[in-house]
């Protein structure tokens, strides 16, 4: 079993953080003071983290969203914005995150008069800070960007031209999020035929609080290269007689998500929240892991979760007995997913991921 401290220092790669579900709470009181936001239910660090975690902890996905409205609603300046996407990179380094890509809705950011643009250029220029930063502490770290347009909303075509406007500044990908249900992805599809013609990368939220339609309409009519979460993706399996892997039987969908080597951004943590797992230890995980689909482990609201890449890795290793191997594999899948240029994934993977993970073997 790897240790707490070799889980820390193992490289890892994140495909699956939200930049308004990462603030430390100190961060969110500070900025709350500063714009004069008067809702936090405590002004306390302690307490406050407290707060989100058990409000966050209800088995519904609606009632973890609503927990949000405090974290957007002090990021609504470029200092608020540019310092939490610093102090992002920052936390994600010093936790031996090597590559990561955190999304985020500009729209969600301009009710104190920003424009998307303005929204955007804050963020990337955070983001530049913290990797700095965090590269002068020792802990050199890559960032992408992943813009979000709400699904339930209605500007999406405008969030799918500010992804490819800024491409070559920072921004990897477009994605939806929000409520699955009464939200089809393919209300946006506009938004998602012009990054495909612009050749762009998609990563839809799909298959988490909403079932096998939600995943063949993101991958079938929106073109998604990724499935943010695709948990239920296990409604098309049905287990073997012992209930595992062994004899396991795939419907079409299922088969074709595996066949394609659909990347899962997989968030074990956040899925026992908002009810798409029972629990840690029944987590589709296990089988999705055993099957061999292309399984990325992630954090999705590292806040609310109270969690870590380092804790959702000890969590797994904890439930299912994982060694270094399965961890490098869960990090070599994401690197492999990842909306990077070919080069530089091969060099990361090459150069950092396995590497780090042979010298931690070795010193078992």
């Amino acid at each position: 079993m790897p240790s707490a401290d070799g889980i820390r220092r193992a490289p890892k790669v994140l495909l699956h953080d939200h930049l308004d579900g990462g603030l430390r709470p100190q961060t969110v009181i500070d900025l709350a003071r500063e714009v004069d936001y008067p809702d936090l239910p405590s002004t306390d660090a302690d307490e406050l983290g407290r707060w989100f975690h058990d409000a966050a902890d209800s088995g519904s996905l609606e009632r973890y969203l609503q927990t949000f409205a405090h974290t957007v609603g002090v990021m609504q300046t470029k200092e608020a914005l540019s310092r939490v996407a610093a102090e992002c990179a920052l936390d994600l380094a010093t936790d031996g995150v090597v590559y990561a890509e955190v999304r985020f809705a500009p729209e969600l950011h301009v009710e104190h008069g920003l424009t998307l643009h303005e929204v955007v250029d804050a963020v990337l220029a955070g983001f530049e800070t913290g990797s700095v930063q965090a590269a002068e502490q020792g802990h050199p770290i890559k960032v992408g960007t992943l813009l979000t347009a709400m699904r339930h909303a209605a500007r999406s075509s405008e969030i799918a031209e500010l992804t490819i406007a800024y491409r070559d500044a920072g921004v990897c990908g477009f994605d939806i999020a929000g409520a699955e249900a009464g939200f089809p992805p393919t209300r946006h599809l506009d938004a998602f035929q012009f990054i495909q013609r612009e050749n762009g990368h998609i990563t839809i939220h799909a298959g988490e609080a909403f079932g096998l339609p939600s995943i063949w309409e993101a991958l079938q009519w929106c073109g998604a290269d990724r499935l943010g979460h695709g948990v239920r993706i296990v409604d098309d399996i049905t287990p073997g007689p012992g209930g595992d892997a062994r004899g396991a039987k795939l419907g079409r969908l299922a088969a074709y998500v595996r066949d394609k080597r659909v990347p899962l951004e997989m968030c074990p943590s956040s899925n026992v929240q908002t009810g798409a797992a029972p629990s840690i230890a029944e987590h589709p995980i296990r089988l999705l892991h055993d099957l061999r689909f292309r399984v990325t482990v992630n954090t999705d609201n590292r806040l609310m979760s109270n969690t870590s890449m380092s804790r959702e890795f000890a969590l797994l290793c904890d439930a299912f007995g994982y060694g270094y191997e399965d961890l490098q594999w869960f990090t070599v899948n994401a690197m492999k997913s990842a909306f990077l240029p070919f080069d530089q994934r091969l060099a990361l993977i090459n150069d950092v991921i396995k590497p780090g993970y042979a010298e931690l073997r070795a010193q078992r």
